[in-house]
């Protein structure tokens, strides 16, 4: 049986391919049997059938807040109410607030909402908010892990455990989508590479290929996996520290579980340095993690949130939700071509 899907706009609207559900009753029954699957994910059922749920920002978009006797409720679209606590709260780096209702779900608050919260709060300053005579800090929406700069953490999972990220075999989103760019011979990087399976792909399309890892470990499996092939250079090094020389000299940056590993306070930096590394007008192809995961490696995210990074420095020529993912994986991931702008 094939898989089903409902998308969630920005705005917090169900969507059935494209076309927006506006009537309030449908609406209204399809956020009554929205719920999280317990990793990251929500599920809808339709029918009484489960359908997974791609939504672009959270699950839930608050579009007004209010409070009663110091119980906090968020107005959703087709009329529809959660309630929420104030210890679930996040902050992301664009100064939205984000939470988990009563029923686990997350949501975020539109900036209509967000105004009417802060007029609800006894106080607040950059770090806590005050309501009901109780102080909450707010953290990071996505939580910080230092241990992830440093190459030995990254060792000690190969030799210790089976890679969560460890496939086995490229990406099986690549190899379709890959046939119909029919790029002529590139040069391609792979940063963040793992043992090689999404490079050895590249390589064995006829393509220049340099795969790069931080962990040592990682680039030795590579290489006994696919040492052989040729036009495929692997390379143990940090990628925020690569030579100035391979600055401008790459047709294409693939990213595919680089992103979502690194420290999340370093995502600019991260988009910076793919067009560092790209020639004039190359591009970007990624497979990204887009679900409720503020704690990692790996880090989660929304589309929202690549489209706030990548608005200025990238532009999008394709972007879908995968449907194809690996089984862990579904409703969990997004595929982005772009090209880099001239305009940063």
């Amino acid at each position: 049986m094939s898989e089903r899907y409902i998308q969630i706009d920005e705005e917090g609207y169900f969507h059935f391919d494209g076309t927006r559900v506006t009537d309030e009753d449908y609406g209204a029954e399809l956020f009554r049997h929205l719920r999280a699957d317990g990793t990251g994910r929500c599920q809808c059922q339709i029918d009484g059938v489960d359908a997974w749920v791609e939504a672009f920002d959270e699950p839930l978009v608050a579009r007004n807040v209010e409070s009663h006797d110091g119980l906090w409720e968020m107005i959703l679209p087709y009329g529809q109410s959660e309630t929420f606590r104030l210890e679930t709260l996040t902050l992301d780096e664009w100064d939205r607030f984000h939470g988990h209702s009563d029923r686990g779900l997350p949501f975020v608050l539109s900036r209509g909402a967000q105004a009417e919260f802060f007029q609800l709060l006894s106080d607040y300053d950059d770090e806590t908010i005050t309501a009901d005579g109780k102080t909450y800090s707010i953290p990071s929406w996505l939580n910080p892990e230092p241990g992830t700069r440093q190459s030995a953490f990254w060792d000690k999972i190969y030799q210790t455990e089976d890679p969560g990220w460890e496939l086995n075999q490229p990406h099986p989103a690549l190899p379709a989508f890959f046939a119909k760019l029919k790029l002529a011979r590139s040069r391609i990087l792979v940063l963040g590479a793992g043992s090689g399976n999404d490079a050895a792909f590249f390589a064995s399309q006829g393509h220049i290929v340099t795969a790069v890892d931080f962990s040592a470990e990682a680039i030795s499996r590579a290489q006994a996996k696919y040492g052989s092939l040729a036009d495929l250079k692997f390379m143990q090094a940090d990628a925020f520290q690569l030579p100035d020389s391979m600055y401008g000299q790459f047709d294409l940056v693939f990213e595919h579980t680089f992103y979502c590993a690194v420290d999340p306070i370093r995502r600019n930096d991260i988009i910076k340095l793919w067009r560092r590394l790209l020639v004039d007008r190359g591009h970007l192809l990624g497979i990204f993690f887009v679900y409720d995961k503020p704690k990692g490696p790996p880090f989660g995210g929304s589309e929202w949130e690549l489209r706030k990074r990548l608005q200025n420095a990238f532009n999008p020529l394709y972007w879908m939700r995968v449907k194809n993912s690996p089984p862990k994986r579904l409703a969990r991931e997004a595929l982005i071509y772009a090209q880099k702008s001239s305009r940063v």
